[in-house]
């Protein structure tokens, strides 16, 4: 038996003190648009300045703890309403601690075994920037039916009010996980991007080299909410931006650095080599598959896609039917008009997760008619993108 699976369990929460967290932490179930999140644990000691976890009040809470068993996850995941058997994509452990942390780890292998036994498929990612031991990756080749993605976040960032954790733990995970990669595939999460901070000339060829021991790379801005302002202020870190965003934050200036680093002008079938704006979009690269939330119809996402993953998400992307899919908004609560441009369905009266639910049930995007996506933004927040970009897409 691998070193992975000799660790105590983790305590599970009180009921009592269940019932004090954030509704919001307390719900084990979060849908994402990379996936139908599964959270049974929570507490991370990491201390990254810009953690999610400010969002669900908890970032104090240190030490790892679960809501509930590792068996009582599976069941409550596969039984939720908006799980499909081969079809949802998943995200374990992504929001509230590191799933590679010494006493987590077991748990999520756990997990993952309970679903590769049920003979599941559906993409399964894994986001961590801890350490990943051979041994590790031994136990993720393990699993037989299902699409496992290991994402491995890396910033750079070496400030370390910010960002206590060494960047240099990542970079071996990184290797380590590509260097035993069988069965599952590995991804740098290149992210938060933050001018001034991490996307200097030397930081952009340190994530160039690292790029070569993926088999994608995605990037990404900065979720800069207010509750994560608010522990900037008090704690005297420099603000990246006056304004926080529901959305991520990266500009279209630091955007463009990205870009011009990796442009490779002598490879025509692919010019930035497997450089992806998208999460979904990298790991359905990394498995060979289109990509499963249908970014082809915002084409202007795809201009710096390899030639042959246009051309498998070009092959695969249909537009679904229009009686089908208003049949389907519908019964999820849809209030206003249904329409299906050429780039996405639009709906009015639903939130997130039933769009997430249409989007990948369809695999094309779904996005609320109050809440458009500007050409070229590619779903960021308008900060730091000039007006005339800030247009509707046609």
């Amino acid at each position: 038996m691998s070193e992975p699976y000799q660790q105590r369990p983790l305590p599970i929460l009180p009921t009592e003190k269940i019932g004090e967290l954030k509704p919001a932490l307390a719900d084990v179930i979060e849908y994402r648009k990379s996936g139908l999140s599964l959270n049974w644990i929570i507490g991370c000691p990491l201390d990254c300045g810009y953690c999610i976890r400010h969002t669900f009040d908890n970032f104090e809470m240190k030490v790892p703890r679960r809501l509930m068993s590792d068996e009582a996850a599976v069941t409550t995941l596969v039984e939720h309403p908006y799980f499909r058997p081969h079809t949802t994509p998943l995200q374990l452990l992504n929001r509230a601690t590191d799933p590679m942390l010494p006493a987590v780890k077991p748990h999520l292998f756990t997990v993952l075994r309970h679903l590769d036994y049920r003979g599941l498929t559906n993409h399964v990612l894994v986001i961590t920037r801890w350490r990943v031991s051979p041994e590790d990756c031994e136990v993720l080749n393990s699993f037989k039916n299902l699409r496992l993605t290991v994402l491995v976040t890396h910033s750079g960032i070496d400030h370390e009010a910010i960002e206590p954790v060494d960047s240099q733990i990542a970079a071996e995970s990184l290797r380590t996980l590509y260097e035993h990669a069988e069965r599952y595939r590995t991804v740098l999460y290149w992210r938060p991007i933050v001018p001034g901070l991490n996307d200097s000339d030397a930081h952009l060829e340190r994530a160039r080299e690292l790029s070569r021991h993926a088999h994608a790379t995605v990037f990404t801005g900065l979720f800069f909410r207010q509750e994560i302002a608010a522990y900037y202020h008090a704690h005297g870190l420099p603000t990246p931006y006056e304004d926080t965003a529901r959305r991520k934050i990266l500009p279209e200036a630091a955007e463009q650095r990205v870009l011009d680093a990796f442009r490779i002008p002598e490879d025509v079938s692919a010019p930035w080599g497997a450089l992806f704006r998208k999460t979904s979009c990298g790991v359905a690269y990394a498995h060979g598959e289109a990509d499963y939330n249908g970014h082809y119809g915002i084409w202007e996402l795809c201009d710096i896609c390899p030639q042959k993953q246009v051309t498998l998400c070009d092959s695969a992307w249909r537009k679904p039917d229009f009686t089908d899919v208003t049949e389907s908004a519908r019964a999820l609560g849809a209030t206003g008009p249904v329409e299906i441009t050429d780039r996405a369905i639009i709906v009015e009266g639903l939130d997130e997760p039933p769009r997430y639910y249409l989007q990948h049930g369809y695999g094309y995007q779904c996005h609320d008619r109050e809440k458009p996506h500007h050409y070229r933004q590619h779903g960021r927040a308008p900060i730091g993108w000039p007006t005339e970009n800030g247009t509707p897409a046609p």
